[in-house]
């Protein structure tokens, strides 16, 4: 990801991205629509934490669960979201856009959006 420096990623190579209202609260606030838009990263059914790997730190993986039970991955308290707009790994074409009511960003793996 041209200019980005090191990003994180779920396992099939999809960039992870954060939404600032979210105000790295471990809570989602992107539901409905946005969700559509932007897939919650979710823990699978019979999982009980985050798997990690990369350049990922164990220490800031954590979950939230969202209304109607789904387990959603979080990093360093951002829930984190895939982007339908990214058609094959190692896009990142959600970056910095302002969308369902506001701004979406790629994390690096020390837990901070990447402006």
């Amino acid at each position: 990801m041209s200019g980005l420096g090191t990003v994180l990623v779920n396992g099939r190579g999809f960039t992870l991205y954060v939404y600032l209202p979210d105000a790295q609260s471990s809570r989602s606030r992107c539901t409905g629509v946005c969700s559509a838009g932007w897939p919650p990263v979710a823990v699978p059914s019979g999982v009980s934490a985050a798997p990690t790997g990369g350049e990922a730190r164990a220490s800031l993986l954590g979950t939230t669960t969202r209304s109607g039970g789904v387990v959603q991955v979080t990093y360093n308290g951002w829930p984190l979201y895939t982007w339908t707009g990214d058609a094959q790994p190692g896009q990142a074409t959600g970056q910095g856009i302002y969308n369902l009511g506001g701004l979406w960003y790629v994390i690096s793996p020390d837990g901070n959006p990447v402006h």
